[in-house]
This record gives structure tokens, sequence and C-alpha cells, in this order.
């Protein structure tokens, strides 16, 4: 269920001169003045978290971030969030994240409000609130936020702060699976093989198939099953050979040992 996204604009062509005229070629002729123009130093914070003419380092990123965050920027507030959450550049600490997800969502950055949302589910830097997560996730998927609406049907799915509804969770996954999310779209071929009545394995392999695709490693699992077992599909070993191996290689635990098993007995 969680997804933090950093916020990221590429820096623009004025923003590299500036880094490197300053930070490459450290003239010894010239002190460095730290800009103090926030936008300036969100760019630096951004060059530095993605290695964008300079070596990666998460610690100048935050540094950059906050400067800019204290005089209100409000993505580089969300990145600085961001940063306190994974202890990436700053310490680990999800109530200063929480702090900082706030003022970027006060401001209108909707990952930020989708975080903030997801601090309240999950009860991270806030009191557990599953009536203050669903609020927010129903304003966002209002607004077409993608991982709001997956959210959504994770909600319903499990009976977090509503009523347990598999058909009222697989159409908020139906409509995050439209538009590409994969997880939706593998919780959507779930659905179809263990909560539809009857089941429906030409629909679940479907959306496995899309999910899959995408990379989505639990889809190419249970992808393989179904050409194993010929459940919704035609059997192939083969495909079910390769799904098995593309899941195995992002590391499943289940497709890891299967195929350490089929590898040993060749």
């Amino acid at each position: 269920m969680k997804m933090f996204i950093i916020f990221a604009i590429p820096c623009v062509v004025g923003i590299l001169i500036f880094v490197f005229s300053f930070v490459l070629r450290g003239n010894k002729s010239k002190k460095f003045v730290e800009p103090t123009d926030a936008e300036v130093q969100f760019q630096l914070g951004t060059c530095y978290d993605k290695g964008l003419g300079v070596k990666q380092d998460f610690c100048e990123a935050a540094k950059w971030y906050r400067k800019a965050a204290e005089q209100g920027h409000a993505e580089a507030q969300y990145n600085l969030g961001v940063a306190y959450h994974y202890g990436q550049g700053a310490p680990q600490d999800d109530v200063e994240a929480v702090k900082w997800y706030r003022k970027a969502a006060e401001q209108g950055v909707l990952d930020a409000q989708y975080n903030l949302g997801l601090s309240y589910a999950n009860g991270e830097g806030v009191e557990q609130s599953y009536e203050e997560a669903l609020k927010i996730f129903r304003k966002l998927a209002e607004k077409g936020h993608v991982e709001a609406i997956c959210s959504l049907g994770t909600h319903y799915e499990y009976g977090m702060g509503v009523s347990q509804n598999y058909d009222e969770s697989a159409e908020w996954y139906r409509k995050a699976a439209e538009l590409g999310h994969a997880v939706a779209q593998f919780n959507l071929g779930v659905y179809y093989e263990h909560h539809d009545k009857p089941k429906n394995m030409t629909e679940a392999v479907k959306w496995y198939q899309k999910a899959a695709e995408q990379g989505e490693m639990h889809a190419q699992f249970n992808l393989a099953c179904c050409y194993l077992k010929g459940d919704g599909v035609p059997e192939n070993l083969d495909e079910a050979d390769k799904y098995f191996r593309l899941s195995a290689s992002q590391g499943y635990p289940q497709a890891v040992e299967l195929v350490e098993e089929l590898d040993a007995e060749e």
C-alpha cells in the first residue's frame, strides 16, 4: 500500500550552469555564495538527489530541500518529508515527515496529500485513523490520483475503516487498473480468481498479464501458475518457466524457491 514519490523537476539549464560553475569547477578565486532563492535551492536539492551534474548526495539534497522548504517552497517541503520518512539524508523520523507533508499538502501538492493519507492509514507519525485516510483518498480520487484510487480498493478489500466489500474493492481497482496501475491490475486479477462468483480465470489472466508486463512480480508468479496449470489460458510450460524466472529475478520468495528446485532437477 505504501507508495512515496519524490517530486523532482528536471534541472533547468541555468541551474546546471550554476552547479557546474560553483560546484564542479570549485573556482578558488571566488567564494561560493549560497543562493537564497527558494526555487534555486530546490533545484540544487534535486540535482544532488538525482545526481544531475553532481555526485549523488542525499545529505546535500536534504540540506537544500530544507532551505527551500523553510521559505515555503511546496515541492521542497514534500521532498524533505520523504527524506525524513526513509531516513535518506535526514534522520528517520515519521513525525517530521508528517509535519512537512502537511505543509506541502496545504499548498496543494497532491502526492504530499497522498502520503499524509498513508501516514494516517499506517499510524506513522500520527495516530492511526482510517477515517482521516479515507477522507484524503476520496478527495484525491475525485482528482484522478491513481495511487489514492488503488488505496481505496485496498481499504474495501480488507475492511479498513469501511465494511469489507470485495465487489466495491474491485470497482476501485478497476479504475486504477484502467489507468495503467500495475498493483491495481494484479489485485483485480486476484479478485477474479478468488472473490468473483463464479471465478473468472479468463479475466484474471488478462489482468495478471497486464501487470506482469509492467514487472509486477506477484502477477508474474500468478501468471506462471496459470500457464503451468492451463487455468484461464492454454497450458504452456515455456511461458510458465519464463514468468517464474522473471518473478524470481525480482526476489519473490515463492518464485525463487521454485526456480531453485527446477534448476536442481536439471
